[in-house]
């Protein structure tokens, strides 16, 4: 998953207006920090729940849980004295000014000065060694001490062990203070499990979660990480409540964001929509969540690759709505490919890029055009085709080799007739090389499908007028009695049992 860079928002301190003028003081005994923080009445705004924004009441300063992810998910005290060394703190740690961090707290308070150190390593993708965590912590200390630990080895190791990471969030959900502390680890808990693979364990887990959350913020934030679980496992057969389930949730989700002025995030979940309707083939719908998303990602900073992914799902879906009866979006469906090209290249993304050569090969085999320019998309599909199998290759990408040998070989069939080679024979050695990598036990519906392909190819290839090729005919026999035996698809048999039927008849009419 490609996630959001998300450009920090400005500083703003929640507080009642008897702190105002003693804020202010702190504020401004340093240089121009008050150009980078604003001080708000929090009886007159509510305050947004993001690491970005203090709340200060009762002489204590109180860190907001960060509900928007634009902060480590590591937890400091519930709540710090009213001290201008740790505001001032809090506020540079904020602003990625750690040199001024350590200024305050070095010698003030060595132990807070330790937890934002690691907080820092954490911001940075730097390692952090569990044992550096302080054994023991002030407040709300079992449950912050679980949550941290499970968080240091989450984010904070080059490798997670997985089994002990989960020790230490299944600790914390149980030792949760509140019902919002539970639903925040929860949703960390299923990020975790996410990233090792375990979507059912993650729905289960961020269904925990949301319903012990008790901020619509919480809610929000959650429900768009058990769309994102559900996403993953979706696929050509998806189930339609499943799908409209998810498009549902998406909707509130979208709603949330966009009342929040959260351009970035709104834009991710639209590009997740578009992907549900990908899925539904509600293909008008899709495009216009995708081309939504690709506007508001061209507004922002930084945005080049998520806005690459971007045009790789437009060009995904627009190649899907071409081959479901609509030839006209071949040509845009290309062109978004092109788009996205340019920045998963060869060099950065050659995995991506290959598919991306793939999907160009198919598209230009199938491009409506007059007579005269068929050669010419020929020409440029067989180039993708190649293209993608210098990456591809049989030796450490057999599966992915295979696919693309299909393809190719599906796109050679449409070919005008080229007078310098076969089309046809081309097409059955790749054929040919995809049976080899396909095997009946552990791929019987691919083999099935390049199987009917080779015998296709076989008919066009045709027979000699005069004499009858008891080998060829053998050969699709075998080929078709194979379909029959293997295939998980009635649909596929049936066209296996045709095969047949015109293989006796083409036999009986030489006889």
């Amino acid at each position: 998953m490609i996630r959001a860079l998300r450009k920090n928002p400005m500083l703003t301190i929640y507080a009642a207006t008897k702190y105002h003028e003693q804020l202010k003081a702190i504020i401004q005994s340093e240089h121009r920090l008050e150009e980078l923080v604003q001080i708000v009445d929090y009886l007159e705004e509510k305050p947004v729940p993001n690491a970005m924004n203090l709340i200060v009441k009762g002489d204590a300063i109180y860190p907001l849980l960060d509900w928007f992810d634009l902060m480590p998910p590591y937890l400091l005290a519930e709540q710090l004295q009213l001290r201008p060394e740790y505001l001032l703190a809090l506020l540079y740690s904020r602003l990625n000014n750690y040199e001024r961090v350590y200024h305050f707290l070095a010698d003030t308070d060595p132990s807070l000065n330790h937890e934002l150190d690691i907080y820092n390593r954490l911001q940075h993708g730097l390692t952090v060694d569990a044992n550096d965590l302080p054994s023991s912590l002030e407040h709300f200390d079992e449950f912050r001490l679980m949550h941290n630990h499970a968080v240091i080895r989450h984010y904070g190791m080059e490798e997670v062990n997985a089994d002990q990471t989960k020790y230490y969030y299944l600790q914390a959900l149980e030792t949760a203070t509140s019902g919002e502390y539970r639903a925040y680890t929860a949703r960390h808990f299923g990020m975790l499990l996410m990233d090792l693979g375990e979507y059912q364990d993650a729905i289960r887990v961020l269904r925990v979660g949301l319903a012990s959350a008790e901020s619509e913020a919480a809610e929000t934030a959650l429900r768009y990480s058990l769309c994102q679980a559900r996403m993953a496992q979706l696929g050509p057969a998806s189930n339609a409540t499943l799908l409209e389930a998810v498009k549902q949730d998406l909707g509130l989700v979208l709603e949330a964001f966009e009342s929040q002025d959260r351009p970035m995030d709104t834009a991710m979940a639209l590009l997740d929509a578009g992907t549900v309707c990908h899925h539904e083939k509600n293909w008008s719908e899709g495009l216009g969540y995708l081309s939504r998303a690709i506007a508001l990602l061209e507004e922002q900073e930084d945005t080049a690759l998520i806005i690459a992914d971007a045009y790789l799902r437009k060009g995904g879906l627009l190649f899907s709505w071409a081959q479901d009866g609509n030839p006209q979006f071949y040509r845009k469906a290309a062109n978004a490919l092109q788009k996205a090209a340019k920045s998963f290249t060869r060099e950065q993304a050659p995995m991506i890029y290959a598919d991306i050569q793939q999907k160009l090969g198919l598209i230009y085999a199938e491009t409506p055009d007059e007579a005269k320019k068929k050669g010419m998309w020929a020409a440029r599909s067989s180039t993708a085709f190649q293209e993608a199998l210098t990456i591809l290759n049989k030796e450490e990408h057999p599966q992915e080799y295979a696919m693309v040998c299909n393809h190719y070989g599906n796109a050679l069939i449409k070919y005008p007739e080229a007078k310098l080679t076969d089309n046809v024979e081309k097409a059955l050695f790749f054929y040919q090389e995809a049976l080899k990598l396909r095997p009946a036990d552990s791929m019987p519906l691919e083999r099935s499908l390049t199987l009917l392909n080779y015998l296709e190819g076989q008919w066009l290839l045709g027979m000699p007028e005069d004499t009858f090729d008891e080998a060829r005919y053998g050969d699709m026999v075998e080929k078709a009695k194979e379909v029959i035996a293997i295939s998980p698809d009635p649909q596929l048999v049936a066209e296996a049992e045709k095969h047949l039927q015109k293989l006796h008849q083409l036999k009986s009419a030489y006889a």
